[in-house]
């Protein structure tokens, strides 16, 4: 792939195992090759992530983002909500492999709202929609069919806990927050916590932490 041979041989090798380990199609490993191009050239003009090196963008925004797969079926159709979405984390790499997911991006800053509609377009992914909004306007304006709320380096699980107050149109959907290996929840969390699923990054110890409102179904 002549998009991918720019960044090295020793690249390749890294870029071939990343396709192989997440059983991407060629079309597939194209968008998420053009995904990381854009990525670094709109990192140029604004701050949209601090991790630039191709071998890390791979390992620490791809196959992180792509972690919730590998704890939850995301094979069937589903709403998936990227809450502070910024440079598309997790949510446009979730819907590159699993392009059945109907996308929902949350982001306020508008540079960044340019950036992911950029990115929706070029790669042709359908299915997808960003909202210019708050998370606490977001969950008062919007009553979308939504499976999964994804949190990834946004807000702090007490925040995102109004997702679940009584006259929330998701307080039946599930929250899936990114955390790293020591993170604990608080008094206030730790009723919504079902399941917590540790897994690496390289040397990095993460876990995906899952939350389901308390009340009675």
């Amino acid at each position: 792939m002549d998009i991918i041979k720019q960044f090295g041989d020793s690249f390749v090798s890294k870029w071939q195992q990343f396709v192989a380990d997440e059983q991407l199609s060629e079309k597939q490993a194209q968008q998420f090759a053009q995904y990381m191009i854009l990525l670094r050239q709109a990192n140029e003009q604004m701050s949209l992530t601090t991790i630039t090196k191709p071998e890390n963008i791979i390992a620490h925004h791809f196959r992180d983002s792509l972690s919730l797969g590998k704890f939850t079926n995301l094979t069937k159709e589903a709403g998936l909500c990227d809450v502070g979405s910024g440079g598309g984390f997790p949510g446009i790499a979730l819907k590159i492999k699993y392009p059945h997911l109907k996308l929902f991006l949350i982001e306020v800053n508008q540079k960044k709202i340019r950036f992911l509609r950029q990115v929706l377009q070029e790669l042709g992914l359908k299915g997808c929609e960003v909202y210019p909004y708050d998370w606490r306007t977001f969950l008062r304006n919007t009553d979308f069919s939504i499976d999964f709320f994804c949190a990834r380096a946004s807000l702090q699980p007490e925040e995102l806990l109004r997702m679940f107050k009584p006259s929330s149109p998701y307080k039946n959907a599930k929250l899936v927050y990114w955390a790293s290996e020591l993170w604990e929840p608080s008094d206030k969390v730790a009723p919504f916590v079902q399941r917590q699923e540790p897994y690496k990054i390289k040397r990095k110890k993460r876990k995906l932490v899952f939350l389901e409102s308390s009340l009675p179904q």
